[in-house]
């Protein structure tokens, strides 16, 4: 096992350092050495993606959740597939992922952002807005947000009321 950590940690700073290719070409190497290991197949994915290569991204983002990661890794891989299945235009893969990744991790705004961002694709323009609204009010520090927050998250799911 031993191999494979130091392998993946060369890869991972490979891609850090924005040597893309060759973190790529090394992650690939190491999915066909340990085709059963979730973060191998993770970070061979999350390589295609930084390549603009979404489409090659997908199965091996789909082969990592099926072997069962966890914590950060899932966090990451939700939102990694969720997202290339939005550029891919497969919107209906796209919003029940990330909705599992909103589900799972509740806190992480990024993936309620790519989730609006795919119901927005979808038509649900309304829900994308509350979402994306909400999320800026809970993140921002702009103190021209902060000031009207309580306003801005009233109006976050009534923008087509008329107030008369």
């Amino acid at each position: 096992m031993e191999k494979v950590h130091i392998e993946l940690e060369h890869a991972i700073k490979l891609r850090e350092e924005k040597n893309l290719l060759t973190s790529n070409e090394i992650l690939v190497t190491l999915v066909k050495e340990f085709p059963e290991n979730a973060i191998v197949s993770y970070q061979c994915a999350w390589s295609y993606d930084v390549l603009g290569k979404e489409r090659e991204a997908v199965p091996y983002y789909e082969k990592a959740l099926s072997l069962g990661l966890e914590g950060e890794d899932l966090e990451g891989a939700l939102l990694g597939l969720g997202s290339t299945y939005r550029t891919l235009g497969e919107y209906e893969k796209s919003k029940n992922i990330l909705l599992k990744g909103v589900e799972l991790f509740p806190a992480n705004h990024s993936i309620k952002v790519f989730y609006a961002m795919t119901l927005y694709n979808l038509g649900e323009h309304n829900k994308a807005m509350d979402i994306l609204l909400t999320s800026l009010v809970k993140t921002s520090d702009d103190p021209e947000i902060i000031k009207y927050k309580n306003a801005i998250q009233f109006y976050s799911n009534k923008l087509d009321t008329i107030w008369e």
